[in-house]
């Protein structure tokens, strides 16, 4: 790494650490205010509440952070006529770029890591530290289709995952064929084992003088391979709030039981895609920049450059919301706008450059 790329790291990355923290105090801060009266006054929880808030804010936070930073870079370089000693020394645009994307691109991937883990469910935890519901996990009367089976589960417990007085019923032609009873449930290597089982099978041919049911008792038995609970309960209750693992889990599974993934992939998108639309907004930004500040007008600059970030960053959080209502179909409201913005913004970095 040359000693430019160095320097620019450590001025970039200091900014950065300062916008973060500023962001996260600010809205983390602000949320705690307008709760404190509805968060429980146990010390625990009210800590638990703040750094689950604090996850949850970074994933809106980070991605600004990055840009903002980069602004104030910007304007600490061209104040102190840093780039024109930059230009001197002969430095190029990817020269001074290349650092930033770098770091910009380690930052987004770390996010996007994050979001695969259980911190992704922040969210939901810091409501339900708001809800008293935190120490309460349970699930009562969960019905939904696998296959050809309907699973009905009196109570679900996801943190345990547990399940008790399971039903599992099995269609074949539209009829009921045969219907499963277990008194408990358990989810181990990646399917649900139900244990002390009652069979109950319909006869084939119906005769009234011959036919009978069909009853037997097991120990196990297992059913729904691949659901995990927490996509049980995130699918039973229509939440928005999933690890990225989750999510594509809970796309492959409900996929194949022809159920509308719509709410899901706008939740894979969202996490996985949005976060890149920072990168054209950097480039821009330093295509619009200059190398002193002599003729240049700083305090447009930023407020455009600010407001500009805003207001991209708007557009695509509002299209989330959209799609994630179930208005708007995922790659027309988020992949699509997505590359057009692409196309857009290189268009006028080029444009910006030739002139």
């Amino acid at each position: 790494m040359s000693t430019l790329s160095k320097y620019l790291l450590e001025k970039y990355l200091k900014n950065f650490v300062i916008v973060l923290i500023s962001l996260e105090i600010f809205f983390v801060g602000i949320d705690y205010l307008q709760n404190f009266k509805n968060i429980p006054e146990s010390a625990n929880l009210q800590l638990l509440y703040i750094l689950y808030n604090a996850f949850f804010t970074l994933t809106l936070a980070l991605p600004l952070s990055i840009v903002f930073a980069w602004i104030v870079t910007l304007v600490v370089f061209i104040k102190n006529n840093e780039f024109v000693a930059f230009n001197a020394l002969g430095a190029s645009r990817k020269d001074i770029l290349s650092p930033i994307v770098f770091s910009a691109l380690t930052l987004i991937f770390t996010l996007i890591t994050l979001q695969t883990t259980p911190l992704a469910y922040s969210y939901d935890q810091k409501k339900k530290i708001l809800d008293n519901e935190y120490f309460s996990s349970t699930k009562n009367d969960i019905f939904l289709k696998f296959d050809d089976y309907f699973v009905y589960f009196k109570k679900l417990l996801p943190l345990e995952q547990k399940a008790e007085d399971v039903h599992v019923f099995k269609i074949k032609d539209n009829e009921l064929v045969e219907t499963i009873i277990a008194k408990t449930g358990k989810f181990k290597d990646d399917k649900w084992e139900i244990n002390d089982v009652k069979i109950v099978q319909k006869p084939s041919i119906i005769d009234i003088n011959n036919s009978k049911l069909d009853i037997g008792y097991i120990d196990s038995l297992t059913i729904l391979e691949g659901f995990k609970p927490k996509i049980l309960n995130n699918v039973y209750e229509n939440k928005s709030e999933y690890s990225l693992f989750d999510a594509i889990s809970a796309w492959m599974i409900l996929s194949k039981q022809e159920i509308n993934t719509q709410k899901i992939r706008s939740i894979i998108y969202n996490q996985l895609f949005i976060p890149f639309f920072i990168f054209p907004i950097l480039f821009l930004i330093y295509a619009y920049s200059s190398l002193n500040s002599r003729f240049f007008n700083l305090g447009k600059f930023v407020s455009s450059s600010v407001f500009g970030t805003l207001v991209v960053w708007g557009v695509f959080f509002m299209l989330y919301k959209l799609t994630n209502s179930g208005a708007i179909i995922p790659e027309l409201s988020i992949i699509l706008p997505l590359f057009m913005w692409f196309l857009f913004s290189t268009y006028f970095y080029f444009k910006k450059l030739r002139a």
